[in-house]
């Protein structure tokens, strides 16, 4: 783990022991894909390294608890050989992303995204106009339609008309379909640099965000290398970096195709990689070119972003990588699609997701 930092871990204070080593244990779970026996692996050597336990409670403790807690399963219980991660695991890793990467998120309650279009929605506005025919009885200003019944006709006889009544004006709220593209190409871990578990991070907090705060919104994720698949929220702590790589075309198309199955208006793609397209579809092959920008490859990707823009579906670009070849590929892209595109490091990733996300659904319907 070549460049990872958990002294975060190591100086947190407070909590029992089992809690600050959990926060670790999971962390290293993402590292590791899912793999519990390395990841406890890990967790075992940085022990010894830094004396992260003491004689009262070990690391033999901490596997007790985990199961006890019902965060893995002894092997035998699941699947495979080894020591496997619960259901519990997979949401406590989301929670734990969301917490992570988008801190500055408030409670509120559950719901839709309001549009700026007023009318007979249901998210109230604090603005109040007259009753008019066919609007909704529960919509009514209670106090302020019977205030104007006490002015219009006096109090000693309560007398409630047509003309007292208003009704608080209402945004529509809309709903949002959206799909999480991820590049799983080589160049994630390419010259020792872990570029996919902060990738990971963003789509598991991206992910139970939306699930969460907007439950009537759809999210579908996929991955892409030479192909693109989709993937389950719960598949998202095991994704791996495959010998793979980068064909933008085929996860644009997978995505057009299930935003295209969406009935409602508002669709997004946002789409986190840290290079170039280098491969298509070719019959039943592939072509493929690593180097330099092959026009056949760089055309038929900027096809698929101005079609994306004729159907009215953005393209959210989250570049981890700042070479300049790279930024004028997605300078072109983004002009044809005529979406959005940030050029990021790994650690600012998950706030510009995070803020486009809110800036898309304050859309109009």
């Amino acid at each position: 783990m070549i460049g990872w930092r958990f002294s975060e871990f190591t100086q947190q204070k407070g909590g029992s022991p089992f809690e600050r080593l959990l926060s670790l244990f999971k962390d290293l779970l993402l590292h590791t894909s899912g793999d519990v026996d390395e990841a406890l692996n890990w967790l075992t050597e940085l022990d010894r390294q830094y004396k992260l336990t003491d004689e009262n409670y070990g690391i033999a403790d901490f596997i007790e608890d985990l199961i006890k807690n019902g965060y893995i399963q002894r092997p035998g219980d699941g699947q495979g050989g080894g020591f496997s991660p619960t259901a519990k695991t997979e949401i406590s890793l989301r929670k734990q992303a969301l917490k992570d990467v988008f801190g500055d998120i408030k409670k509120s309650k559950k719901g839709n995204h309001s549009s700026s279009v007023s009318g007979s929605g249901d998210e109230f506005t604090s603005e109040i106009r007259p009753y008019q025919f066919g609007d909704r009885l529960d919509h009514i200003a209670l106090s302020e339609s019977i205030r104007n019944a006490q002015v219009n006709h006096g109090i000693d006889r309560f007398n409630l008309t047509y003309d007292d009544l208003e009704v608080r004006e209402t945004f529509y709220q809309s709903r949002m379909s959206t799909v999480l593209m991820i590049d799983i190409s080589h160049s994630m871990i390419l010259y020792g640099e872990d570029r996919i578990t902060p990738a990971k991070k963003v789509a598991m907090a991206l992910a139970e965000y939306i699930t969460t705060r907007f439950p009537k919104d759809s999210l579908d994720i996929i991955v892409f290398g030479n192909d693109a698949w989709r993937v389950d929220i719960r598949d998202l702590p095991y994704l791996q970096v495959g010998p793979y790589h980068t064909n933008t075309v085929a996860g644009l198309e997978l995505a057009m195709d299930i935003l295209r199955k969406r009935r409602n208006p508002n669709k997004q793609i946002f789409m986190i990689t840290d290079g170039k397209p280098t491969c298509i579809k070719k019959g039943k092959g592939y072509y493929q070119n690593s180097w330099g920008m092959d026009k056949k490859i760089i055309n038929r990707t900027l096809n698929l972003a101005r079609r994306c823009r004729k159907l009215e579906i953005p393209v959210t670009t989250f570049m981890i990588a700042q070479d300049p070849y790279l930024v004028s590929f997605v300078e072109q892209f983004t002009q044809a699609n005529n979406g959005k595109a940030f050029y990021s490091s790994l650690k600012g990733l998950g706030e510009f997701v995070f803020r486009d996300y809110k800036e898309n659904k304050k859309k109009r319907r």
